[in-house]
């Protein structure tokens, strides 16, 4: 059973890489080699059923294709930056070839063949796993380097646990577990090379957890049919294996699927989409019906306001008594108020006209902290600068980015009543993607309790009592069309982090 799951879950990774249509040689080498892990276990997991000599030679074809197809994975995983070449693959290629010539010939010995390739195979894997260990400990911190950490600890816990499948050789009633663990570890590599934004280990343990909820309910969904509707029930091991290859196929069967049906009928372009994903599409269709409505809503506010401002100066220039100079005071504030109210609604509504230029993103933090230190409001705040000397350009709109900062320095600041410590601070963050630059907002007040944490970037939501909401929603969406990612993270009564990632300029 554990065969099958490596070989039906090394198969399924493969797919999935392939039909994305990525050209990234990471990805790509990875494919290959889960590809020939597919190709060995299929030959085991066969040869126990029919035709045993024919599919012996398929695994071994398997063993032998994965050893150069390793080296040319941890290649790319490296960046070609440790003791592993180009030449390395070509080596182990040839030994490979040289091996299958062996396999063809009549002097072939099932048994000590096996013995030797299942050597080779292995030792070509310490090899890379070598080259990996010691590529990440030349790494700076940074995302990338904690990502291959958690590989670097994975490999030897899994090859320990695997260790175990030894215990049935001595007799021991314990069933084999090592395909089950290598294709956790293979579907813990998918995680790491092909989604870097996940970097924190609590983010694959999320990943992990959602695939097992997913899996214990496809298993209980089957018993509890099958209680109504068979008269006997496969063993729990099978329905688990069954039910974690449909939750991890279940994605590229739908890609397959749809690339299928977008040849056949292009037109049936939502056949795919879900209700959930109906709801989004919707929400898009009021952003579109937003913009074009708040220009004529702006208009149709703002004149009547003009109207009654100017009449309400008129008259306070008319009045004779202190209390109507107070009145009309308080007409005029609140006229201004309104018009500011309208200025954001619009800010939000229409659409970002960006005019991105190649800049340094510490020339704009430095310019928002100089504004912010001339606010009056941040005489009891002590400002913190911790600037990257080396950070990449970015493609920005200048204005637009300082707006967001200052609009999230001035919130930091009124959390901070009494006073405290506001923290810029800016980095270059290496992954597998490229280079991100990092901004990094922190303050010391009261914190954002987790009911409203998970509302701040939502329009219209504000626990102000003169606020309007638009204003934390307004910098999301800036960040957003600059290809950005904006989240917040926060502990009542220690303080707020606002972290900001933007892709760094290609060179």
């Amino acid at each position: 059973m554990d065969t099958f799951t490596l070989a039906a879950t090394s198969f399924t990774i493969a797919l999935s890489l392939l039909i994305t249509g990525k050209t990234d040689q990471l990805q790509r080498s990875f494919a290959a080699f889960c590809a020939a892990v597919f190709v060995s276990q299929a030959g085991i997991f066969l040869s126990g059923i029919f035709w045993p000599v024919f599919w012996k030679y398929v695994e071994f074809i398997g063993l032998l294709a994965a050893a150069p197809l390793a080296v040319w994975f941890f290649l790319h995983l490296t960046r070609s930056r440790s003791y592993l070449t180009r030449g390395s693959v070509v080596l182990t290629a040839l030994i490979s070839m040289a091996g299958i010539f062996v396999l063809f010939s009549p002097l072939t010995e099932w048994e000590y063949f096996s013995a030797a390739l299942l050597a080779y195979t292995y030792s070509v894997l310490v090899v890379c796993y070598a080259a990996l260990l010691r590529h990440v400990r030349r790494l700076p911190p940074s995302s990338d380097k904690r990502r291959l950490r958690y590989l670097i600890i994975a490999c030897p816990v899994a090859f320990l646990i695997c260790g175990l499948d030894v215990l049935g050789y001595l007799g021991f009633s314990f069933p084999p577990i090592s395909g089950l663990i290598l294709a956790a570890l293979l579907y813990l590599i998918l995680l790491i090379i092909a989604y870097p934004q996940l970097s924190e280990l609590h983010d694959f343990f999320a990943r992990a957890f959602v695939i097992f909820i997913s899996t214990v309910t496809g298993v209980f969904i089957f018993y509890v049919t099958a209680f109504f509707f068979s008269d006997s029930l496969p063993p729990l091991p099978s329905v688990i294996m069954a039910s974690f290859l449909i939750v991890i196929s279940v994605t590229p069967v739908k890609m397959i699927l749809k690339k299928i049906f977008s040849f056949f009928y292009p037109e049936s372009k939502d056949v795919f989409t879900s209700l959930y994903e109906f709801d989004e599409k919707l929400e898009r269709e009021k952003a579109v019906l937003l913009a074009e409505m708040a220009p004529v809503f702006a208009h149709e506010i703002r004149n009547p306001l003009g109207s009654i401002k100017g009449a309400a100066q008129y008259l306070k220039s008319e009045a004779v008594t202190e209390e109507h100079h107070k009145l009309f005071d308080v007409i005029i504030e609140e006229v201004n108020r309104l018009n500011s109210v309208v200025t954001q609604f619009l800010d939000y509504a229409r659409p970002f006209q960006m005019k991105r230029t190649r800049q340094n993103i510490n020339e704009i933090a430095r310019k928002a902290v100089s504004i912010i230190t001339a606010n009056s409001m941040a005489k009891d705040i002590t400002m913190v600068k911790e600037f990257h000397e080396n950070l990449p350009e970015v493609d920005v709109d200048g204005q637009q980015m300082l707006q967001v900062l200052l609009n999230i320095a001035l919130n930091a600041i009124e959390a901070m009543p009494g006073g405290g410590t506001l923290t810029v601070r800016t980095s270059a963050i290496q992954n597998d993607t490229g280079t991100t630059v990092g901004i990094t907002i922190r303050d010391t007040g009261g914190g954002i309790p987790p009911d409203t944490l998970k509302n701040v970037f939502k329009p219209f939501f504000t626990t102000k009592e003169r606020g309007v909401g638009l204003g934390l929603a307004i910098c999301q969406r800036i960040v957003r069309e600059h290809a950005g990612v904006i989240r917040v993270k926060s502990i009542p009564g220690q303080g707020s982090v606002f972290f900001i990632r933007l892709n760094a300029a290609e060179k």
